[in-house]
């Protein structure tokens, strides 16, 4: 095993990922200032917006604005998910720093969500991909269902190191291996991490993980062990999959940075602000917030 990493990129997903599965409308104000909030707390890369259609995701109809309102900060890129030529001028317009394109490793969830297989679905991004990088922008990657699918099940690695091989023959500067439904465990976690090591640099390279059955700081932990820097994780725990049933949300950025803390892992990130700016989510949304660690430290203050 390797050590562990000195630093770790977070990348905040909180007001895209976690916002987007929200019945409520969240009005644009309150997401600009989550956004504000997240800025102020030292976060270098934030998911702030998505270009997608209102009819499939309404909550996400505000990025426009919300891009065009938020208090920029030299050095952090803002990102925005583009899943077409339409989302990629959209984003280019809002000065978006980033823009994000998926696929997923497992073949059925693919058939599934967007009727056309995987190989199908990237070659779909390559004008995206290439109109982004000439007009230079950061271009991610994201993999969805890369260590389990709700219709097919086990997803071998090869098909994950495929997909990985496919999205950095695109450009990508990054590319995020997500745990859509949350059924990772360590050992599985490692053995797909060191499969796209051999596809991808490992220092670009993102844990996306979701904490459907509580083993997502685990997973973290274990890809850590593997040399991963990057892991994405969303404030309070919002967020799900609209196509997983039952999948709970991102592990919440609170709770990673706890364990950053208690490894010695630098973040460049105020623990503090992102549980202020957890709380305000979660008091707009009428809900205690999902993070353990973002709760205890606000009734510790209470107290």
């Amino acid at each position: 095993m390797n050590s562990l990493p000195r630093q770790v990129k977070i990348v905040e997903v909180g007001p895209r990922d976690g916002l987007q599965n929200e019945k409520a409308s969240v009005p644009a104000a309150v997401k600009i200032e989550l956004v504000d909030r997240l800025t102020s707390a030292g976060f270098r890369n934030i998911e702030a917006a998505s270009f997608v259609s209102p009819k499939w995701v309404p909550q996400m109809a505000t990025s426009a604005e919300v891009m065009a309102g938020i208090a920029r900060k030299n050095g952090v890129i803002y990102s925005a998910l583009t899943p077409n030529m339409q989302g990629l001028t959209a984003a280019l317009a809002a000065r978006a720093d980033e823009v994000v394109i998926f696929g997923s490793a497992s073949e059925a969830f693919s058939q599934k969500n967007i009727n056309c297989s995987i190989a199908e679905s990237i070659a779909r991004f390559e004008e995206v991909a290439k109109t982004a990088k000439d007009n230079g922008l950061r271009l991610r990657g994201s993999i969805s269902c890369s260590f389990g699918c709700p219709y097919q099940g086990d997803v071998p690695l090869d098909a994950v190191a495929d997909v990985v091989g496919r999205m950095r023959d695109l450009g990508c500067d990054e590319i995020d291996i997500a745990d859509t439904i949350g059924v990772a465990t360590p050992r599985k976690t490692q053995a797909v991490m060191e499969r796209a090591i051999r596809e991808f640099r490992v220092d670009a390279l993102a844990g996306h993980f979701h904490d459907t059955y509580g083993q997502a700081l685990a997973n973290i932990y274990a890809s850590l062990e593997v040399g991963i820097s990057i892991y994405h994780s969303s404030v309070s725990g919002l967020g799900g999959c609209p196509y997983a049933k039952g999948a709970t949300g991102n592990v919440a950025t609170e709770d990673v940075l706890y364990l950053m803390q208690g490894l010695g892992i630098e973040t460049g990130i105020d623990l503090d602000i992102v549980v202020d700016a957890g709380q305000f989510i979660s008091h707009f949304l009428g809900r205690k917030g999902a993070s353990r660690a973002g709760n205890a430290i606000a009734a510790k203050r209470a107290n």
